[in-house]
């Protein structure tokens, strides 16, 4: 059977990319966790006593560095929202089936972006 006539994958298949979003998953939440951990060190970090315009300088700097990893905190946390949603997927076997198309993702771009829900095609429309 070609993949054009499948409509789904089989169960083996879909336990190859459960183990590649876990362990995504994993990397993903650690790196959360550390964001978080960096970001607390640097709200609690706020008592230095630098004078005049360098403290100013700093606490300018301070600010976009804490923004950046704000930002960084956001964009992780959506990641892992998406990888927990492709794991959903596999469980209710909509996993893999390009929401625009209705056809399969090829596994090549499943297992390079496992929370995909676009197959090339559609997201080279979406452009």
């Amino acid at each position: 059977m070609s993949q054009e006539e499948k409509t789904r994958y089989s169960e083996e298949e879909l336990r190859e990319f459960e183990v590649i979003i876990d362990a995504k998953l994993e990397k993903a939440k650690e790196e959360l966790e550390n964001i978080k951990a960096i970001l607390s060190r640097k709200y609690d970090s706020g008592t230095d006593t630098t004078v005049g315009n360098i403290k100013m300088l700093e606490d300018g700097a301070d600010t976009l560095e804490k923004e950046s990893l704000s930002q960084l905190a956001a964009r992780q946390q959506k990641f892992i929202n998406q990888l927990e949603s492709a794991k959903a997927r596999i469980k209710n076997g909509t996993y893999g089936i390009c929401v625009d198309t209705g056809k399969l993702i090829a596994k090549e771009r499943l297992r390079a972006v496992p929370h995909t829900r676009h197959s090339i095609e559609a997201k080279l429309k979406q452009q």
